[in-house]
C-alpha cells in the first residue's frame, strides 16, 4: 500500500498548477488585446481545430468547450455578430447548423495561436520537468 504523497509530490502539484494558471491568465490576456473574450478565442479554436470542411455543428463546438448548448449557441451568435464566423445550414437536415470562420475570423485566430504556439513550447518543457 502507497503511504501517499510526499513533500515533493505537494510541491509539484502546486507548481504544476501554478504554471497552468499562470498560462491561462496570459492567454486571456492575449486574447483580449487582440480584441477577442476569452471565450470567443476559444470558440474559434474550436471551429477551426475540428478539422471537418462543413465545420462542426454547435453540439460538438458546446463539448469541446465544456459548455451547454446554449450557452455555444450564444457564443456563435456573437461571433457572428462581429463577422468571426458563419452559421451555415447542414444540407441535409436543416436542423443541423455547422460553423466555419470567416477570412477575418481565421485571420484573428492565426496571429493568437501563432502567439500561443510560442509560449506553450517552454511551458511544456516547464510542465515535463515537474512531471520527473
Amino acid at each position: 500500500m502507497s503511504a501517499g504523497p510526499d513533500d515533493d509530490d505537494y510541491e509539484r502539484l502546486l507548481a504544476f498548477r501554478a504554471e497552468l494558471r499562470r498560462f491561462v491568465r496570459w492567454s486571456e490576456e492575449a486574447a483580449r488585446s487582440a480584441g477577442l473574450t476569452p471565450a470567443l478565442h476559444q470558440l474559434l479554436l474550436a471551429v477551426r481545430g475540428a478539422r471537418k470542411p462543413e465545420g462542426p455543428t454547435i453540439g460538438a463546438v458546446a463539448e469541446a468547450l465544456l459548455v451547454r448548448h446554449h450557452t455555444a449557441v450564444e457564443l456563435a451568435q456573437r461571433a457572428e455578430a462581429s463577422g468571426l464566423l458563419e452559421r451555415i445550414r447542414d444540407d441535409a437536415d436543416h436542423r443541423v447548423v455547422h460553423l466555419r470562420l470567416t477570412a477575418e475570423g481565421e485571420t484573428r485566430l492565426a496571429d493568437l495561436s501563432e502567439q500561443h504556439l510560442h509560449a506553450i513550447r517552454p511551458l511544456a518543457k516547464r510542465l515535463t520537468d515537474l512531471a520527473s
